[in-house]
């Protein structure tokens, strides 16, 4: 029941959030190319499947940061994705390398919210994941001592570590 009280309380963050989005200060995104073959049918439940998990991950926000946690006592970033992903019926992997070999590759350009973000924080490898959430914002747990949070792709230090984008959604909803 703490657990339905807690994401109760963050609700009307998230949806808030998910208004502000999108009048962000980033610059816009590019148009997407008009040749674009996706059916309307199969996009609608691929961006009603990314509004759920982002609206999930933005619910979080203020939960602790646990190193290997994935559960409301505390998340680290895969963790935290491992977790909102769980909830909106779509299996991942766990660290945050597993789910960037896993995912499908996303152009930084055609982010959509849902999608993963995978930074290189300290090397070659990606030891960083969060949750695109719209407006070039994304919610991740960064690290000891610092609680779930939200945190704009721009920013110079997250824009240096940012690698690339990932899709689980289109694979889930096709296959169902």
């Amino acid at each position: 029941m703490a657990a339905a009280s807690r994401a109760c309380r963050h609700l009307p963050f998230a949806v808030a959030l998910a208004a502000l989005s999108s009048c962000s200060l980033v610059a816009p995104r590019a148009p997407r190319p008009t040749a674009v073959t996706t059916p309307a049918a199969a996009a609608e439940p691929q961006s009603q499947a990314g509004a759920a998990i982002a609206a999930a991950a933005a619910a979080l926000i203020g939960t602790p940061y646990e190193f290997g946690g994935a559960d409301l006592g505390g998340f680290d970033c895969s963790g935290l994705a491992l977790y909102v992903y769980e909830r909106a019926g779509i299996g991942i992997p766990r660290t945050a390398a597993e789910q960037q070999r896993a995912a499908q590759p996303v152009p930084l350009s055609e982010l959509a919210p849902g999608d993963l973000v995978f930074f290189r924080m300290g090397g070659h490898r990606i030891d960083h994941v969060g949750i695109y959430i719209g407006g070039g914002r994304f919610v991740h747990a960064p690290h000891q001592g610092v609680a779930v949070s939200s945190a704009d792709l721009a920013n110079g230090y997250y824009a240096r570590h940012l690698v690339n984008g990932g899709r689980f959604v289109s694979a889930a909803v096709s296959s169902r």
